[in-house]
This record gives C-alpha cells, sequence and structure tokens, in this order.
C-alpha cells in the first residue's frame, strides 16, 4: 500500500545538505536570492522523493546556529531523519544540536549520510565513521546505516536512497488518524486564486470544500474554507497525515497569515498560555531551574515563556521533571506532542519533551496528587489517559472528540473507552436541564456532592434552628463552579439518593435534627398546643411574640421546626394547622365532593365553621396538594 512520509534532514552548516537533496530529487531547496547569493540554506526548503511504495516529503533545513528556529519549524512532523556529516569536517557543534532536537522531537527512524567522501582517504573516512557512531550511540540512529556519499562524483546517490527505502519500513504510524492538523510554515499568494498556505499535515485528512479552524496565534480562532489543495505543486482532492501540503484559503489575506499559526478540524485544538509538560534536559547541557526563561518551540511555533518546576527546583543535564510552561502567546498543542525549549538568547537547545496537558490551569509546586494525575497523562494505557484528563479537566466534562487533543486517545475508540468507564462507574454522566449531557470522572462529581453538603452543613451551623436553606444560596456558595445546571443536576443526584431533602427552592442535610434550647422546646410545645386547639381558626405566629421573650427572633425558626418534625402542617407562611385539623379537613371536604357538583369558599367556610380570613388559604392550600382544582367559582376534585 502507498504510504508518504516526512523526511527532514538535519546537520551542521556546509556539510552538503541541500546539495544532498539535490542530487536525490533534482530539486534545489534554496529559493530565497540571499540564499544564492551567500550559498547557504536561510529557510527551510522542500522536494520530493518517490521510493518504490513510499513518498517520502523532504524538508531540507539550515544549518547555521542562527537559523535553528527555522530548523526547528521544518522539523515539525518529520516521521524519518536524514543526519548530515562531511567527511571532512566530522561532528560538529550543529550535528550535535541537530540530533538533540531530532530526539526530543521524537524522531524514531533514520539514515546517517557521510558527505564529501571523496575528499578524504578511507582511513580518514573510517575514523568519521567512528566518529559519528560515537555520536549516535544513544540515539534512535544507533543501529542506522552509515552511508558515504559525494555528489560531485555521484557516489552513493543509490545506495542512500535504497538505505532510506529500508528505514521508511521501520516508521510504525497510522497515514490518516485523528483530526486533521497542519502548523502553516509558509505562505504566498497564486495570481487568480489567493492565498496558499503550506505545512506538513501531522494527522487526519483534508479534501477540498472543507471548513476548518484557522488560529492567528493571538488566541482568535476564525473558520475558513478550503479551495483547494496540492501536494509538492500538484492539485489534489485531499491531503492527509504524511504529507506536505499546500491549502488554497477563500477569503484570507495573505499578510494575516504567519508561521507558527496552524490549521485544523473545526473545533480540535484550543489556544493556551498555560502548558504542563514532561521536561527533558539534554544531555551535556546547562541546568535548567525553576522560573527561568526560556524560548518554546511547538510545530512551527515559537514563542516566548517562563518555566515552573513542580517537582523540584532545578533539573540537571540528562534529568526530566514535569512542569508548566507559562507563555507569552497562546500556543495550540495535543496531548503527548514534542516540543523543543532553547534559552532565551536563542543560542543553545536547554531541552525538550511531550506535552501533557494542552490546556492547563495553574498547579500549585508539589501538589503531589494533581502531579501523579498528570503523569497517568503518560501511561502506555488510554483508559488510564482518560480517566486522568476527565479527573484534571474537573467539571469541564470530557467529550470523545476532546480526548483526542487531551489524552492522545482517538475520536473513534475514545467513544468506546468513555462507553466502557461510564459502565464501570469510572466515569459519570449527568443530564442537564438546558439539554447538556457532561460526562465527568466519578471523583470529580462526588467532590462536588461533598462540597454541596458542606456548604449546608455550615448553613446549618449558623443557623441551628432552619430546618431548611434557600436553593440559590446554597448554590451560590459553589459558585466558582460557573455551572448553575451542573451543580442542579448534583442537587437532583443528592436528592435521589436521600443525602438531602428539600424541593426546587429549599434543601436541607437529611441528617439534619434542629437543635433548640430548653425555652424554644417549651414555646414550640405552647404553640403545637394552642394550634391543636385552635381547630380551623388557629393563632397568628405574631401572637406568640410576647410569649417567645428572648426568643422571639427565632420564632419563625421554631414553627419551621414543628413543620419539620410533623408537628404542625403550614399553610401559608402566617397560618399552620395542626395535623389532626388538616387530616379532618382533607376528610371533610373529600366527603361533600363526594356527594355535590363543587364547593364555594363560602361552603367550605360554612362546612370548616371558620371565617373566610382562613377559608380562601386553606382552598388554595388544598389545591396546591392535588385535593382539588378551581373550576370557576367551584373547586372541585382534582381528578375531574
Amino acid at each position: 500500500m502507498p504510504r508518504d512520509l516526512i523526511l527532514g534532514t538535519a546537520g551542521h552548516i556546509d556539510h552538503g545538505k541541500t546539495a544532498l537533496v539535490r542530487a536525490l530529487t533534482g530539486t534545489d531547496c534554496d529559493r530565497l536570492p540571499e540564499e544564492k547569493e551567500r550559498g547557504i540554506t536561510i529557510d527551510i526548503g522542500f522536494a520530493r522523493l518517490p521510493l518504490g511504495g513510499t513518498t517520502l516529503g523532504v524538508v531540507d533545513v539550515p544549518g547555521h546556529e542562527r537559523f535553528v528556529r527555522n530548523m526547528l519549524a521544518g522539523a515539525t512532523g518529520v516521521d524519518l531523519a536524514l543526519l548530515v556529516v562531511a567527511a571532512d569536517d566530522g561532528v560538529m557543534p550543529q550535528t550535535r544540536e541537530h540530533l538533540d532536537i531530532l530526539k526530543f522531537l521524537g524522531v524514531r527512524c533514520g539514515v546517517v549520510a557521510l558527505t564529501k567522501a571523496d575528499l578524504v582517504g578511507d582511513a580518514a573516512r573510517d575514523e568519521r565513521v567512528r566518529e559519528v557512531r560515537e555520536l549516535v550511540r544513544d540515539s534512535f540512529l544507533a543501529d542506522a546505516p552509515i552511508v558515504p556519499t559525494s555528489v560531485v562524483a555521484g557516489t552513493g546517490i543509490e545506495e542512500l536512497k535504497a538505505a532510506l527505502a529500508a528505514a521508511a519500513v521501520g516508521v510504525e504510524r497510522e497515514a490518516d488518524a485523528g483530526p486533521f492538523r497542519l502548523a502553516i510554515d509558509r505562505a504566498f499568494v497564486v495570481q487568480g486564486h489567493g492565498t496558499v498556505v503550506t505545512g506538513s499535515v501531522a494527522s487526519g485528512l483534508a479534501r477540498v470544500e472543507d471548513e476548518l479552524d484557522w488560529h492567528k496565534g493571538d488566541g482568535t480562532v476564525e473558520r475558513v474554507r478550503v479551495r483547494g489543495l496540492s501536494n509538492h505543486g500538484q492539485a489534489t482532492d485531499d491531503v492527509h497525515r504524511g504529507q506536505r501540503a499546500g491549502l488554497n484559503l477563500a477569503g484570507v489575506r495573505h499578510d494575516a497569515v504567519r508561521r507558527g499559526q496552524e490549521l485544523c478540524a473545526p473545533g480540535y485544538l484550543v489556544p493556551s498560555t498555560v502548558l504542563t509538560v514532561r521536561l527533558f534536559v539534554a544531555a551535556g547541557g546547562r541546568t535548567v531551574k525553576h522560573r527561568l526563561p526560556l524560548r518554546f518551540h511547538a510545530g512551527t511555533a515559537e514563542v516566548m515563556g517562563t518555566v515552573s518546576l513542580l517537582d523540584c527546583d532545578r533539573t540537571e543535564p540528562g534529568q526530566s521533571a514535569v512542569a508548566q510552561l507559562f507563555l507569552d502567546e497562546p500556543v495550540t498543542t495535543v496531548c503527548g506532542q514534542a516540543f523543543v525549549v532553547r534559552d532565551s538568547s536563542a543560542e543553545h537547545t536547554l531541552g525538550g519533551g511531550q506535552v501533557l496537558q494542552p490546556v492547563a490551569h495553574k498547579i500549585r509546586r508539589r501538589q503531589i496528587e494533581v502531579i501523579e494525575r498528570v503523569e497517568q497523562l503518560e501511561a502506555a494505557d488510554p483508559a488510564t489517559r482518560v480517566l486522568a484528563a476527565a479527573w484534571l479537566g474537573g467539571t469541564e466534562g470530557v467529550t470523545p472528540f476532546g480526548l483526542a487533543r487531551e489524552a492522545a486517545v482517538l475520536p473513534a475508540a475514545a467513544e468506546a473507552l468513555v462507553r466502557e468507564l461510564l459502565a464501570s462507574g469510572a466515569l459519570l454522566e449527568l443530564a442537564l436541564a438546558d439539554g447538556r449531557r457532561v460526562c465527568l470522572h466519578a471523583d470529580r462529581v462526588a467532590e462536588l456532592e461533598g462540597r454541596a453538603l458542606d456548604a449546608l452543613a455550615a448553613l446549618h451551623a449558623e443557623n441551628p434552628l432552619a430546618t431548611t436553606h434557600d436553593r440559590q444560596k446554597v448554590l451560590a456558595r459553589l459558585g466558582y463552579v460557573g455551572d448553575n445546571p451542573l451543580l442542579d443536576a448534583v442537587v437532583g443526584r443528592l436528592l435521589a439518593a436521600k443525602r438531602l431533602v428539600g424541593d426546587s427552592r429549599r434543601l436541607a442535610r437529611a441528617d439534619f435534627v434542629p437543635k433548640l434550647s430548653a425555652n424554644q422546646r417549651k414555646l414550640k410545645d405552647r404553640i403545637v398546643a394552642a394550634h391543636a386547639a385552635a381547630g380551623f381558626a388557629p393563632p397568628e405566629p405574631a401572637g406568640f411574640a410576647n410569649l417567645a421573650g428572648g426568643n422571639a427572633v427565632a420564632l419563625k425558626e421554631i414553627f419551621e421546626v414543628a413543620v419539620a418534625e410533623g408537628l404542625l402542617v403550614r399553610v401559608t407562611d402566617d397560618i399552620y394547622l395542626s395535623p389532626e385539623a388538616e387530616a379532618e379537613l382533607r376528610r371533610r371536604v373529600s366527603e361533600r365532593l363526594a356527594s355535590g357538583p363543587g364547593l364555594t369558599v363560602a361552603e367550605v367556610r360554612d362546612l370548616l365553621g371558620t371565617t373566610r380570613k382562613f377559608a380562601v388559604p386553606i382552598c388554595e392550600y388544598l389545591d396546591r396538594t392535588g385535593l382539588t382544582r378551581r373550576d370557576g367559582d367551584l373547586r372541585v376534585p382534582a381528578t375531574n
């Protein structure tokens, strides 16, 4: 089956990378006038190299130390590396630096070309081979072939092609997996067509007329349409992972495009200025200290920032740490994406690693539980990564598409994983009143439930006589969650589990018992006795104020305690009946309704032997509780 891969060159300046690419492909990658004039590569160039069943999109990079930033932009998405070492010079500073960069970017396969082999004798060439072997000994190129070449003599070119073809077989990946993504490395105008942007397709597939998100590098996103596509200058209907692609974008001005921007499937990427990462410090390099300023390189972007080491104060060469990067400008990354960091003066490569949280909040240093959860994003098991992403996402919820970004799990696989984790109870799905369904880590739901219970416990402690509290007052204490429909769903779970009692207006903990003093209990008993004796003409609550003395301010709460204990029945806030009177009320009204067309307020008044002052609210109470309903001037059975 045909395959497309990206081949990236690497090596010191003047070691013959561009000449070697020209010999391999017939394409001169030096396209800028300044490059022609100075005889050095300044920016990245591109060529195409067919090798049997594999087509390599070649990215030729500059070797000068001043242009490492351009080399990094070109190295994004590289599947296969061609490390170039000149036989007459041998290993040089940028040979080492470029190799470090390739390692940090996660390249796993490659070939070494020993160029200018015609300029040295056999002994010197053998010495260069030993030198290169020592350089790559602990790298992905440890067992790679070293092919002597000479573009002048024309030797070694076919052998190099064969070595590249063999190395390409060892590249393991799914060609079109994941949502579409491309980091822009170049933009130009084609007369009559408009703006064309180019880049290496990092994942997925795009077709003509697709709509994509255009991330502009300043945190803003614009939806754009693909007017046309090309691969190495040839028009095509689609482009996929491993290809060099040109995208003709409708309605996009050329001067609005710059290197470092990205195109992706709608909704896939999210800009962020805070990333959580696994940072590896280059062996033989410099110590990285907490709060060190640095340059962050990912995709084709380069952004200044500061590192926060979460589990240590300094990381020595050859060591790694969990860290957060606080960047001056937003970047778009995904979980597992490789990156490189250099010092703020752009003179040295400090290290690199993998993004763990592409959209992160500040983590307090040495917060062990959070760091351990972050480290689970490095797990080989996708279910472990999904649960870690769900926990770290807090109350934001997870989606199969979002997990492609947050947990490095393909959307199709994420759907099945989420179903399994829901079935096991590790994830919980909450249906919200606004129509959303939110999938959260079970521990986060338990945490929200605990906070709701704690909020009510605090309100009960502050108001020991109040049997219930206003629902919105309870939710306000959890306001920083910022999602009232979610909080309502959590409260619904607690009500269903009988850990809370209440309704749409008021709530209480199921285990709460109001605390009355001895005098308050005596007052409650007098209130209950007075209502039992009063029948259907109960006393007004305010009438007990003189009896309450110092407890007058708690009078309403004492009535609420009596209601909660089943000693009184609330008709309105100012009218209460004894349970016996309320039961007799229902009996009398039900019997009369069974033998007649209905009851007027006046008939209810006479039936109960009370006054209109009480009869009207009692009729309204019977309507609310479902015994009757109003039909004109009559109360009739609610079931009619």
